[in-house]
């Protein structure tokens, strides 16, 4: 059974390979061939477990009932692999949010008791399969939750793959010819890749919803997607996008369109490489800051020494759908 959970609005689906292959998917019996022969059974994955079925669709919802699918554990002690799916049957190299939900899951299923590694495995030819992050369950504002290490950021084009030719800050002439606002963005890696653009004013943040619109998410989605349903450019693998205004003190407003999803009321991965976005451009300090999204608040911590961001962590919360 795939049980759902939200963290910040963001909602994944949790299955194990054991059930898909009950349902007649056939997941491989390893994390590894299963990400190598994902497009075999990923959309028909997608297609059983995160449609809408016999629930009620509300008329502003999206095409699927969440986010994406969470396929693992394929063993039964850590570190436990798992594969993070896209709605559009592709994979994804980490998810902050979803990475809250599976450690959220392993808890309420009596396999994760303290700290331990959790290794996403992806099909993409730019990164390193798995990607591991550390999580730790740990307790912020009287919240419960988990901390997740998500190491050192790369900044700059040659760390997503992008096609262009700029150091520090980029612009980005398909984001540009959408809204000349967007002119400025950041390129950075955190486990995935993601372009922030930074905008002066709040105002020219996109909306969610006007983003979940043809008009906008045709030409977004051929930023973000790789082919066949993007262009692959800037970047040949797509790239995620966001969008930051500065608020406060160490405190970013952000708006998310996901590659290989789209708009998402929030994003973990995307908080925090808001926050090392921020950071290079003199918005915060280094320490705490906070990322506001439509779906919550992340909090995400930055470890500076000598001018160098050598880490990044994420706080999350998950809870499950009813």
């Amino acid at each position: 059974m795939t049980r759902f959970y939200d963290a910040r609005g963001n909602i994944y689906g949790v299955v194990s390979p054991e059930v898909l292959r009950g349902q007649g998917i056939e997941v491989p019996h390893s994390a590894t061939l299963a990400a190598a022969d994902r497009a075999s059974w990923a959309p028909v994955a997608v297609a059983s477990e995160c449609s809408w079925g016999v629930l009620p669709r509300p008329a502003d919802a999206k095409a699927h009932r969440c986010d994406g699918l969470l396929v693992g554990p394929f063993q039964a002690e850590p570190p436990f692999d798992l594969l993070i799916v896209n709605t559009d049957g592709s994979l994804a190299e980490r998810s902050g949010n979803g990475l809250t939900i599976f450690a959220q899951a392993l808890t309420d299923q009596g396999l994760m008791t303290q700290a331990c590694e959790l290794r996403v495995h992806h099909d993409k030819l730019d990164a390193l399969s798995p990607v591991s992050t550390q999580v730790e369950p740990a307790v912020y504002e009287q919240t419960e939750g988990f901390w997740l290490a998500l190491g050192k950021p790369e900044f700059g084009p040659a760390a997503v793959g992008a096609q262009a030719a700029q150091v520090g800050f980029s612009h980005v002439s398909e984001l540009a010819a959408i809204n000349p606002q967007w002119a400025r963005s950041q390129f950075v890696r955190v486990g995935n890749p993601h372009c922030v653009t930074l905008v002066e004013q709040a105002t020219a943040l996109p909306d969610n919803q006007q983003m979940q619109e043809p008009a906008l998410f045709g030409p977004l989605q051929t930023i973000a997607f790789a082919p066949p349903m993007g262009s692959g450019r800037p970047c040949a693998a797509g790239v995620n996008l966001q969008w930051a205004a500065r608020q406060s003190a160490n405190r970013v407003i952000a708006r998310v369109f996901e590659r290989g999803e789209g708009p998402t009321a929030s994003s973990g991965t995307s908080a925090s490489a808001v926050a090392c976005a921020a950071w290079r451009a003199g918005w915060v300090q280094a320490g705490e800051v906070a990322v506001v999204m439509p779906g919550g608040t992340a909090p995400v911590r930055l470890h500076v020494q000598a001018q160098t961001l050598l880490s990044v962590s994420l706080f999350g919360t998950a809870r499950p759908q009813a």
